[in-house]
């Protein structure tokens, strides 16, 4: 994928998780939006999803934990369904995509982006 046509700057939008991954902290789609300069509308939110995507395939080409998990529902402290088709797919979840065995599985995946984003001898690329 191209970063052409995307919503904003995957370089933006990655800084913007690694801050939440090193305050160890989720991060909803509307808190993101408004930190780019949207509101939120589920149009401009399936197109954060197309930068999360971008982002986690460049990670993924690093080595890196993924950032996208870290962007969730306010309702349920979940990602969306974007996220439940390509993530948990890849971790080998098939479970529901709410409820506890669902946040036990993005819980557990958010804990490596925060031990990766604040472990001291890391220095960000």
């Amino acid at each position: 994928m191209s970063e052409a046509g995307l919503l904003a700057d995957p370089a933006e939008v990655r800084a913007i998780l690694i801050a939440s991954a090193r305050a160890r902290q989720a991060i909803s789609y509307s808190e993101v939006l408004e930190l780019l300069g949207h509101h939120f509308t589920r149009p401009k939110m399936r197109q954060l999803c197309k930068v999360l995507t971008f982002i986690d395939d460049e990670a993924e080409e690093r080595g890196e934990p993924e950032l996208a998990v870290l962007v969730v529902r306010q309702s349920d402290g979940l990602p969306g369904q974007g996220w439940w088709v390509g993530g948990a797919k890849k971790h080998g979840y098939t479970g529901l995509w709410e409820g506890p065995g669902a946040m036990k599985l993005v819980k557990k995946i958010q804990r490596q982006a925060f031990d990766f984003w604040n472990s001291h001898h890391f220095e960000e690329r």
